[in-house]
């Protein structure tokens, strides 16, 4: 009976973390400790523990305003499941037409946290090709997918994300200060398009549109990406309406996949 009894109480812990990870993960913004503790009804030492493991796993992250967000390895294997589910697969044909249109490495990303996780990747025909692989996380300030996603956020949720970015400069023309990722992210809503000009990876350039379904639970978006020596400004301008018009099929897609929203 003692063993059924540990076995009962691990399983019930085990319950009461899951579900305190759930209610961080699907918040519209990062939680203080008391805004958890006011909806867990779990003893104050009690869900203390339970959060400090859960950072220390990695499945949530406690941010320099002492609140808490989902993790980087939460957002990994959230990843894998966003890659099998019914979003890639209505976005999946209209990446390969995108494809078949340009000739070079098409990708989807959705954005979690600051950063974008890839969720499917078309590859390019050349025979220079990507590092970029489906699951991976880049970050969101300096890659066309990202930059996309985030023009998309209303002002709350975008200045939750800016208030804890910290740029690295990867390349030369990466955007390294909040003033002007602000004032291109404006440019972007304005036009719907998102470039990177080897703002990630040297010798790399993309052209991006965004993604939104219509319940504005997933900020995503699509890109046409290729190498610098062979992608000058002309074929990206070239790309852009082609781009753009992809996001708007994937999205129509979706929303009548997903029916009217109440």
């Amino acid at each position: 009976m003692a063993t059924e009894r540990e076995g009962e109480s691990g399983t019930g812990t085990l319950g009461k973390a899951v579900a305190v990870l759930e209610t961080v993960a699907l918040a519209d913004r990062p939680m203080r400790f008391t805004e958890v503790l006011a909806v867990s009804g779990q003893p104050r030492g009690t869900l203390h523990r339970q959060l400090s493991h859960l950072v220390q796993e990695g499945l949530l992250e406690l941010g320099p305003d002492h609140a808490y967000a989902p993790g980087l390895r939460l957002l990994k294997l959230a990843s894998a499941s966003w890659a099998r589910n019914e979003f890639r697969a209505v976005a999946a044909p209209f990446l390969e037409a995108l494809h078949g249109e340009t000739g070079e490495t098409v990708h989807l990303g959705v954005l979690r946290g600051h950063e974008i996780i890839y969720l499917d990747k078309v590859e390019s025909r050349q025979a220079v090709r990507m590092n970029s692989q489906i699951g991976n996380a880049s970050p969101a300030y300096c890659t066309g997918v990202g930059k996309a996603a985030l023009s998309t956020l209303e002002a709350p949720a975008l200045e939750a994300i800016l208030r804890g970015l910290e740029f690295r400069r990867f390349t030369p023309r990466t955007i390294t200060d909040r003033a002007a990722l602000t004032a291109e992210l404006a440019q972007i809503r304005a036009s719907g398009i998102a470039f990177d000009r080897e703002e990630h990876e040297p010798g790399i350039r993309c052209v991006a549109a965004p993604l939104v379904d219509p319940g504005r639970a997933l900020v995503a978006g699509v890109s046409v990406t290729g190498p610098a020596y062979r992608v000058g400004e002309a074929q990206l301008d070239d790309w852009a309406p082609r781009v753009r018009r992809a996001a708007r099929a994937i999205m129509d897609a979706l929303s009548a996949r997903l029916g009217p929203q109440r």
